[in-house]
């Protein structure tokens, strides 16, 4: 069989990473580089949309050093998902930078009042609360707030959207703009029930239907591409998706019920719940998980600001570690009787509490408290929190979790991984790959262009990580979380 390669395309918060995985679907090379985060003196976060292309170039030109070029059958890009910008159609310039999705600089369109009282409509059609971190706000701030933007929509001589559309249009010459279910999905303007964009929502936020992205099956072809000549022929774009997506594709959770969890920052939970999307009611969201091979997925997804970030927290802010390796080793000498929990709430409380007046707390401190204690509470707050969401998760798809899929740096600790198990009640299946953002989309591309078959989706090898903690331990552990997180609540 001859070599053939699919390049994977991980456009991130923080860089771009370029993946080479050959015909066996294993990955033989990776190239990454970081992009410029844009703060101003408002808090408002940005990306230069020119220099993440650019950087795309250069990662996907590294990559292929060395490599017969003429072997690379297709393309597959993940990307960081909610962050908006708007270009012109014709000369393909940015109007502004691309607003971040951590990026709040549009909360006060999410404030008006003829927007406001739709809240539960809005939540009832896209399936998620009404929030500036979304693109559906955010589009409505860059049409009003960047020169030519607006006059440009009138013409219909505007692109706007998320970062897939911008890369998927750059890369194909200017003759592709589409975007994928998945990104769709989470813009807030999108119907996940009539699985197109809605009308009403979109002239809520001042925003023409006609502008926006064609919406393009998850594994479908998105045009051809060579990379501006670095390829010598032009080769299909054959899965696009947001990259928590990726991850839950690559997790190989293709079932209802299946699960993942990415211990990143922060966290992205997401549960499969198969073709019927279910509303919550226990404080998470829906979404598409994709549409592939003609079908759609509907997943509950639950996020979480502080995860890895409170590893970070110790160690940059506190100064009680040197580095995140060093919190295994002091989370196994800690005193077992000691009942110390952190409550992580720097920026209020996420999913499923929704309380951005809690305040971070410590709970339970005693005279054994010190260091390792400190530490190992930090920890636990990170698989307390991440059980929370799937116990909701759990309720409103009235499915019992049996396992959880993990992937991501924290995930190479093995404390937390056991505690993680053992608080949940559930195996926790950690796999040998990192990069599961990427896989994904490889995966999904390479299946369509006939590389590989289903099987690939169970490649992945995992270490298994099994609950033996006493129930009624674990009980009195869990309960006295939900009491620390209780009293930060203000609701």
């Amino acid at each position: 069989m001859m070599a053939a390669y699919i390049i994977s395309i991980d456009q991130s918060t923080q860089g771009t990473k370029a993946l080479l995985f050959d015909e066996n679907g294993q990955i033989v090379r990776r190239t990454d580089c970081a992009h410029r985060q844009i703060i101003n003196e408002k808090g408002w976060v940005s990306h230069d949309p020119e220099e993440i292309y650019q950087n795309v170039l250069k990662v996907t030109q590294e990559l292929l050093d060395g490599i017969d070029k003429s072997c690379v059958a297709g393309v597959g890009i993940s990307n960081q998902r909610e962050t908006t910008l708007a270009w012109n159609r014709i000369s393909g310039k940015p109007y502004g930078q691309a607003v971040v999705w951590q990026c709040a600089r549009a909360s006060q369109i999410c404030e008006r009042e003829s927007i406001k009282l739709l809240a539960e409509k809005i939540r009832q059609k896209t399936g998620m609360n009404l929030s500036p971190y979304f693109p559906a706000a955010k589009l409505a701030w860059l049409l009003e707030n960047e020169e030519g933007a607006m006059q440009a929509a009138q013409k219909h001589e505007i692109c706007h959207g998320t970062i897939d559309s911008w890369l998927v249009y750059k890369l194909t010459g200017k003759k592709e703009y589409r975007t994928d279910y998945s990104n769709a999905s989470r813009t807030q303007l999108f119907n996940i029930f009539e699985l197109k964009w809605d009308k009403e929502l979109c002239y809520l936020f001042g925003i023409d239907p006609t502008n926006l992205a064609e919406v393009t099956d998850s594994d479908a072809c998105f045009g051809e591409t060579d990379f501006e000549g670095l390829l010598p022929k032009k080769v299909p774009i054959h899965s696009v998706m947001g990259d928590s997506h990726g991850a839950l594709l690559g997790q190989g959770c293709l079932q209802p019920g299946s699960i993942k969890a990415t211990y990143g920052t922060g966290s992205s939970i997401m549960m499969n719940i198969g073709e019927k999307p279910i509303i919550s009611t226990h404080g998470v969201v829906t979404s598409l998980a994709w549409k592939i091979g003609g079908s759609v997925k509907y997943v509950l997804e639950g996020n979480l600001n502080y995860t890895g970030a409170v590893i970070t927290w110790l160690k940059d802010d506190l100064e009680l570690i040197c580095s995140a390796s060093e919190t295994e080793d002091l989370a196994r000498r800690a005193i077992k009787e000691d009942k110390l929990y952190l409550v992580p709430a720097f920026s209020g409380l996420g999913a499923p509490y929704w309380d951005s007046e809690a305040k971070a707390s410590i709970v339970g401190m005693s005279r054994t408290t010190k260091k390792a204690e400190f530490v190992r509470a930090a920890l636990e707050c990170i698989a307390y929190q991440i059980t929370d969401i799937v116990n909701a998760m759990s309720e409103d798809a009235e499915i019992s979790v049996k396992q959880l899929c993990v992937d991501g740096g924290p995930t190479r600790n093995s404390y937390l991984m056991q505690f993680q198990s053992d608080i949940l009640g559930a195996s926790v299946l950690v796999p040998n790959a990192e990069e599961l953002s990427a896989i994904g989309p490889a995966y999904a591309a390479g299946y369509r262009l006939g590389l590989w078959g289903e099987e690939i989706f169970t490649k992945l090898q995992r270490t298994s990580y099994k609950p033996c903690m006493e129930e009624n331990i674990r009980k009195e552990k869990y309960s006295g979380w939900k009491n620390a997180v209780s009293s930060v609540l203000n609701k």
